[in-house]
């Protein structure tokens, strides 16, 4: 009696896995021509629609049936190495290596910017300055603001010649300081959550300088530092006393683009709280924005500025 190998079900999450792996090995292998790859291109004896098996082989720099049993979604060992050896071959995007990985049964790396997605500030520009009249900003992934909107600037105190680092500013800007009302209880959950930015990347050097020059420049933050909190970016709770309306009640929102690895974007919401929603509309009026330009003391709570209420 012949042997039988086992397989797994077809319905089970592992052949599933192994059914989508041979599907795209086939679907990439199938979209390279020859020429791009180097090789010649065979002329009308080709019946191969891009390259061969044995050519992905070659090229990659494994054994002909190793990447034959990969492409049937044996169950093999695989590294990376040999991972990225074939993604190499099959020109894969970052998107398609990672998606590589998972099929194969690995972490996937880490995520990249696409040189084709880099030109998505524009659009990005356009998604914050249409969240107007609430607050919005865009922070690379070192929390350097990359761009806010004018509601930020009303807000957040946010401005082009001192604003550079969201959690450099958060300790040491003291238009921030002043307004924030929920300053101390937030500055545990930003240091928490910048932690978590860092253990990501812990040989990173653009992390490093950010650490060192906030450890220097506040003790607040060295702090709560030594505490070694850590927390994934979400929501934060923000109470600011606005020297023309009051008190505004917040809750900012940490979003991500998988496009746009590198940047955050941060999205403020009006809570119920305070008539929140209807002084940042008037914040942005021209009435407000003329009343900007003479800033008076912060009113009671709930309280509108002697502009708005006029």
């Amino acid at each position: 009696m012949p042997d039988v190998i086992a397989r797994p079900e077809a319905g089970s999450g592992r052949g599933r896995r192994r059914g989508e792996l041979r599907e795209f090995l086939m679907s990439r292998r199938a979209r390279v021509s020859p020429a791009e790859a180097g090789l010649p291109d065979g002329g009308a004896r080709r019946r191969t629609p891009g390259l061969r098996r044995e050519e992905v082989a070659v090229l990659a720099g494994v054994g002909a049936s190793w990447y034959q049993w990969l492409e049937q979604g044996r169950d093999i060992s695989v590294s990376p190495q040999v991972l990225d050896a074939v993604g190499r071959v099959l020109r894969l995007s970052n998107a398609e290596r990672r998606h590589l990985y998972v099929l194969a049964g690995l972490n996937p790396p880490a995520a990249e910017v696409e040189p084709a997605k880099r030109d998505m500030c524009e659009g990005l520009r356009r998604l914050i300055d249409t969240w107007m009249p609430y607050p919005a900003h865009i922070m690379d992934r070192y929390y350097n603001c990359v761009m806010f909107n004018d509601a930020a600037g009303a807000v957040l105190g946010m401005r082009p010649e001192t604003t550079w680092n969201c959690v450099v500013d958060f300790f040491t800007d003291p238009l921030y300081r002043a307004r924030s009302r929920s300053w101390r209880e937030n500055a545990r959950t930003v240091v928490a959550q910048f932690r978590a930015a860092c253990a990501s990347s812990p040989d990173d050097e653009g992390f490093q300088q950010v650490l060192a020059e906030l450890t220097a420049a506040s003790d607040e933050f060295a702090a709560l530092w030594a505490e070694r909190d850590i927390e994934d970016a979400g929501q934060i709770r923000k109470e600011l006393e606005h020297p023309l309306v009051g008190l505004l009640s917040l809750e900012s929102t940490a979003l991500k683009v998988p496009a746009r690895p590198d940047l955050t974007i941060v999205l403020h919401t009006p809570l119920d709280e305070a008539n929140t929603a209807a002084k940042l509309e008037w914040l942005a009026s021209p009435e407000g924005r003329r009343g900007a330009m003479y800033p008076v003391a912060g009113g009671a709570d709930g309280a509108v500025g002697p502009l708005m209420a006029g």
